[in-house]
């Protein structure tokens, strides 16, 4: 029996432990400055010089922002690697933590270097910070199988809150007081995030410490339960250290040719009638394919097609983010450029009112899991809940104020960023309600979950293509209703808790205790090649928009969506049976 798992059992706060809220509100300020930043990322890029942007054409600002919140995902091989074979979980999330402080402290300069050093920063910081959070969650929930999908959902709901401040208040910032300031904001968020895990981290006992003995899977060992290990060949590290480096020089060479317009590009040529580009990034996919065809049917029956069924999710969840995350590059510029955001008169009060209830009640919510918390931990931890709790008192200040200056205001103009808000929020509401569905009789399988959650995706696509089909081919501007942006990031959220907290729980749940954080890198390179995706569907939709409509585009993406998930639904029978009883 682990002792810590049933001690952090004893305090609970909502029907979990306390621990879990701990990391519920680190996770939350790590997201406000994240999410806080990317909402202004592709409008700080675009924006006129005269509106202290570079003005940058769209195509550019999609493809740094593909390569940046893709190298934010692969970085978490490294950082999964560091956790589990040298510092910890915990160090790890301290180590990421401050990187990314330094990193939007870089960005609010607004130089050309800073930006660029900050990105740095900001995406080595991720990588250290969030595969571990979700790790050390596994490690609380050891035994407990019956309650991790409600922990990650519940845990998801954290990282939706700090989503919707971040987006909220940063963007708010950014767009109406100066770029400095949203990005300068994040930054000190994730400053109090740092320091209220740091000083509460003696809740979690010893789980998430550095590893006395780590399980090097390089090596020729068996676990105690005699299944023997899958060590890496020297041929399989030569395999992985081609792909991975064709890949990573892929990525980052990807902006700078377009940026620079071709003068800087080290796949400049031609190949069987493919451009460099091209080839390279074919080779480095092939290569990863051999490695998986060469490993997996060595290990042990069951792992091996557990492995299989994770390596299914994961294509689907490519797809997933590459359409998802249309939301802060090409369905950001649709809202700024296409959508009429202008209100006067009672729409303009109505807005004003609704914003403020937007604003408030879900405050007002995290406001009272913070009271929750504090009962439970005050005593022991009280420096880090007067840290939490000022970090609330600020957050308060800048909300009242941002709803004010609005109020005062004849007419309400809604940023761009704003619509942003709108995926956090809804996941704020419906969260709770998933996380019963989950635990409940009722609970699809993983199939299922996916299928539906493909479908909505799909759905919140279409209609935006509804929305777009009557703007006209290659226009730069627009005046659609805001009716179908809402309902799109409605559907999106429906299908996100479908698909993105139960799919930690299932990696968790189908891998061995000792790949947990290695599975976990896979799963969010996965992720990685869907975020580069978006922002190559991102630069697609200029192009598509200039010849055959922007309705066109998101016409597109929902047969993309809607096939994967009747793909998922008519695969159930078989995954099943890799999965072998996980439900």
């Amino acid at each position: 029996m682990n002792t810590d798992v049933e001690n952090l059992f004893k305090d609970k706060v909502i029907g979990h432990p306390a621990g879990l809220f701990v990391l519920f509100f680190t996770e939350m300020w790590e997201r406000f400055s994240y999410y806080g930043m990317r909402a202004l990322l592709v409008m700080f890029f675009t924006a006129s010089l005269l509106d202290g942007g570079w003005g940058w054409p769209r195509e550019h600002a999609f493809a740094i922002f593909g390569t940046y919140t893709s190298l934010v995902y692969l970085s978490t091989l490294l950082g999964g690697y560091m956790a589990d074979k040298k510092i910890g979980y915990r160090w790890a999330v301290v180590v990421g933590a401050l990187l990314m402080t330094l990193g939007h402290a870089c960005m609010a300069l607004e130089t050309q270097f800073f930006i660029y050093f900050g990105l740095t920063l900001l995406v080595f910081g991720s990588g250290f910070f969030k595969p571990n959070m979700t790790s050390i969650i596994s490690e609380m929930y050891e035994g407990k199988e019956e309650k991790k999908d409600g922990a990650y959902t519940i845990f998801y709901m954290g990282v939706n809150a700090g989503a919707f401040l971040g987006i909220l208040l940063c963007g708010y910032l950014g767009e109406k007081v100066g770029w400095s300031w949203g990005f300068g904001v994040a930054g000190i968020f994730m400053f109090f995030g740092l320091l209220q895990f740091w000083f509460a981290q003696g809740i979690f006992g010893k789980i998430g410490l550095r590893p006395e003995n780590p399980i090097d899977e390089l090596g020729d060992t068996t676990e105690e339960s005699g299944v023997k290990l899958n060590p890496f060949t020297k041929f399989q590290m030569v395999l992985i250290a081609i792909a991975s480096t064709l890949g990573l020089v892929w990525i980052l060479n990807d902006p700078v040719s377009k940026i620079s317009e071709g003068t800087y590009n080290i796949f400049d040529f031609n190949l069987f009638g493919l451009k460099g580009s091209n080839v390279i990034i074919l080779s480095a996919l092939l290569l990863f394919i051999l490695l998986l065809v060469i490993r997996i049917p060595k290990y042990d029956r069951i792992t091996r097609d557990r492995m299989l069924a994770v390596m299914f999710f994961a294509f689907i969840t490519i797809f997933f983010w590459a359409i998802f995350e249309q939301a802060p590059g090409s369905l950001t510029i649709f809202a700024r450029d296409y959508t009429q955001r202008v209100l006067e008169g009672t729409s303009a009060m109505t807005f004003k009112v609704i914003n403020s209830l937007m604003t408030l009640i879900p405050l007002g919510v995290i406001t009272w899991v913070l009271y929750s918390l504090f009962k439970k931990t005050f005593s022991k931890y009280a420096l880090s809940n007067i840290i939490l709790s000022f970090s609330f008192v600020i957050i308060w200040g800048i909300a009242i104020w941002m709803l004010y200056n609005e109020f005062v205001k004849d007419i309400a103009e809604v940023p761009a960023s704003w619509f942003g808000v709108l995926n956090s929020l809804f996941i704020i509401t419906f969260a709770p309600l998933f996380s019963r569905w989950w635990e409940s009789k009722y609970n699809p399988n993983a199939n299922m979950k996916y299928a539906i959650g493909m479908i909505l995706l799909g759905i919140g696509m279409a209609c935006v293509a509804i929305g777009a089909s009557d703007i006209p081919v290659g226009a730069k501007t627009a005046s659609v209703s805001m009716i179908w942006l809402i309902l799109v990031y409605f559907f999106h959220t429906m299908g996100e808790l479908c698909v993105s907290p139960v799919a930690l729980s299932y990696v968790s749940k189908l891998v061995p205790g000792r790949m947990i954080a290695m599975m976990f890198g896979v799963w969010y390179l996965a992720v990685a090649i869907g975020m580069k995706l978006a922002g190559v569907f991102g630069e697609s939709s200029e192009a598509i928009a200039k010849t055959e409509g922007l309705s066109y585009f998101f016409w597109l993406l929902t047969a993309i969506a809607v096939g994967l998930g009747v793909l998922s639904a008519i695969l159930y029978p078989i995954i099943r049976k890799l999965m072998h009883g996980v439900r």
